[in-house]
């Protein structure tokens, strides 16, 4: 599973880590996260993600 970079303030969404912060399980993929998601850092949107290179 790929690591997606937070466009705006760099925080990287780790899938094998999930995001305790909004009770996503470790092991969800950035595609299965819901659509509602935010940055646990700065609250944009699941748009203003990058694949990580």
């Amino acid at each position: 599973m790929k690591k997606y970079v937070c466009d705006v303030c760099g925080y990287i969404y780790d899938p094998k880590a999930g995001d305790s912060g909004s009770n996503i399980a470790p092991e969800t993929s950035f595609e299965k996260l819901p659509q509602d998601w935010a940055c646990s850092i700065c609250s944009v949107g699941k748009d203003q993600f990058s694949p990580e290179k």
